[in-house]
């Protein structure tokens, strides 16, 4: 099977973050918007109880891992000379910014993002959602892409693995 793994053919940083972008708009349009809104339609159509939590630190966390996303979403265009995209990824190894602290803060960011979502809405199922959504990444998309990057970057990314951690942030 091919891997779905393509470096960007663009190289300028411009347009790269022009197309992460609308990359980011999009993803966080379906998976932060659309899904959570089926989930809490399905929840009020079956009357399930939903939980009260303090909404002003809920949208809070929103802002943060927003701001995550967003700053990892550049530093892999503006040091990586790609996109998130696998279709579109970047061509250097990131390890600035704040992929310094840990391997892949955008999946840390949209877990994040997901969990707020649940706490704002009270809602189980969403916290439920995000949870999946992590353990499907860590479990189907984390694998390809690891084998990808060592297979590009060589030791420079087995050096990387060792010194920074997938989930745990280094501090």
């Amino acid at each position: 099977m091919k891997s779905p793994f393509r470096p960007s053919t663009s190289q300028n940083a411009g347009w790269n973050l022009a197309k992460t972008a609308l990359q980011t708009s999009v993803f966080w349009f379906i998976f932060l918007y659309v899904f959570p809104q089926l989930i809490l339609k399905m929840e009020r159509e079956l009357q399930w109880p939903s939980f009260s939590f303090p909404e002003w630190i809920a949208w809070l966390l929103l802002l943060v891992f927003s701001v995550l996303g967003v700053y990892s979403g550049y530093a892999m265009s503006r040091f990586g000379q790609g996109t998130p995209l696998p279709t579109d990824c970047a061509n250097e190894l990131v390890v600035q910014g704040p992929y310094k602290i840990v391997r892949n803060p955008m999946a840390v960011a949209g877990i994040g993002q997901g969990i707020s979502i649940g706490l704002i809405h009270g809602s189980w199922s969403v916290i439920v959602y995000a949870f999946a959504g992590a353990i499907l990444w860590h479990i189907a998309v984390r694998p390809a892409e690891e084998t990808d990057l060592k297979s590009r970057f060589g030791d420079a990314y087995i050096l990387y693995k060792k010194q920074v951690k997938c989930w745990i942030p280094k501090l």
